[in-house]
């Protein structure tokens, strides 16, 4: 496997949430902004991109690549899920704005949490994790971080490497059925 680029960081310690087969945790499962849950847990075999978002920042635009990139491999495993976050001072103001901007301007329909906070110490204990296990913690809005099929973190990249870029799907594509 080779070395990722910039900000990525390997490792093949599971995170401890993630770690137990079939056993939903705080740290597996958000908020839906369709109401409801999604929990990371439901998707263990496949592979999962956690996308930290916000619909007023100048990475936006990723939402297209973001939903090309679901679309290309979802039929063989791949969930991308993003997770809208007003940390950077970046998001709408209500879940049903944030609905609304993405739907109209990128039409997308992969998985999308509430707004969440993805850093400090209100962060979701999914982010918590990442920052305390593997040192990772996003640096900005459309930080990508892939997970493995057994809850593994695998990579992390930045807000400037692009959803289907070489990086980021060579990563993503040994991992699909």
């Amino acid at each position: 496997m080779r070395i990722a680029p910039l900000l990525a960081v390997m490792a093949t310690i599971a995170l401890p949430a993630l770690a137990l087969p079939g056993k939903a945790s705080e740290a597996t499962v958000f908020q839906s902004i369709d109401g409801g849950t999604l929990d990371l847990e439901s998707w263990r075999g496949g592979p999962v991109l956690v996308v930290n978002t916000a619909s007023r920042c100048g990475f936006a635009p990723q939402f297209d690549g973001l939903q090309d990139l679901y679309d290309r491999y979802r039929a063989r495993g791949l969930v991308v899920m993003a997770v809208p976050s007003n940390d950077f001072k970046q998001e709408l103001g209500s879940e049903a704005e944030v609905k609304d901007y993405c739907e109209i301007n990128f039409d997308l329909d992969m998985p999308m949490t509430t707004i969440t906070h993805v850093v400090g110490e209100e962060a979701h204990p999914f982010f918590r994790g990442l920052a305390e296990d593997e040192g990772y913690a996003p640096s900005w809005n459309f930080n990508k971080v892939l997970i493995g099929p057994e809850g593994e973190f695998v990579a992390g990249w930045g807000s400037t490497t692009l959803p289907l870029s070489d990086p980021i799907t060579s990563e993503i594509e040994p991992l699909l059925n």
